[in-house]
């Protein structure tokens, strides 16, 4: 059986978007769910591209180029997520203040969409304030913050206070690669705050999601 996975990693390391993306393609025809190609395929050469870069074993371009690659990928793969059912409820998905990778965030709101969910993404680095009044304003039913640098985790704290001051109903949902470093212990001090950890307990959250 190939090695889709390292397959891709490869094409992302040199840089070869047309061969990401007919390995994308080719998964997506053997019947394949949008969210098993990105939890057990691209998420995989993503976490992997990442660790390369931080054992400085590849160069910031090279990470940059993989991340853009895996970016159009979504881009075309969007284009298969047609739920069958709407709901009326609405999720605000964005990146934490500072935080600029955004494509597991791109890939949550895609989990959202497929569900049936309204999904306002606000993409990477949003300030803590303006997100706090951005969700006065949408009034969504969650939030979904996603983080993905550990030193970055007082922000987060800060940020979900922000939002307790003014909301204590609103249901936080929270994740990333910076939790497998630790600090789910800080979500401890909040009520109405779950973590997810991959897109897989994001999909049986909203399963047995009740308003």
């Amino acid at each position: 059986m190939i090695d889709t996975k390292n397959h891709i990693l490869k094409a992302l390391l040199a840089g070869d978007r047309k061969s990401s993306s007919q390995q994308v393609s080719e998964l997506l025809e053997s019947g394949l769910s949008v969210k098993d190609i990105y939890e057990y395929h691209l998420k995989p050469a993503l976490v992997q591209v990442g660790e390369l870069w931080e054992e400085n074993k590849i160069s910031v371009a090279t990470e940059h180029l993989a991340s853009a690659i895996v970016e159009s990928l979504l881009n075309e793969i969007y284009v298969n997520i047609s739920p069958s059912d709407k709901t009326n409820k609405t999720v605000v998905v964005t990146c934490l203040e500072n935080e600029h990778h955004q494509i597991g965030a791109r890939m949550v709101s895609d989990i959202f969409e497929l569900h049936g969910w309204e999904v306002l993404f606000l993409g990477a680095n949003t300030p803590k304030q303006d997100l706090v009044n951005y969700l006065k304003m949408m009034k969504p039913n969650l939030v979904a913050i996603s983080l993905s640098i550990y030193f970055h985790l007082p922000t987060l704290e800060e940020t979900i206070r922000l939002i307790r001051n003014e909301s204590q109903e609103l249901e936080i949902l929270t994740g990333g690669q910076a939790f497998t470093r630790g600090g789910k212990e800080i979500l401890q001090k909040y009520d109405n705050i779950t973590y997810l950890p991959d897109l897989d307990a994001i999909e049986e959250y909203l399963k047995n999601y009740k308003e």
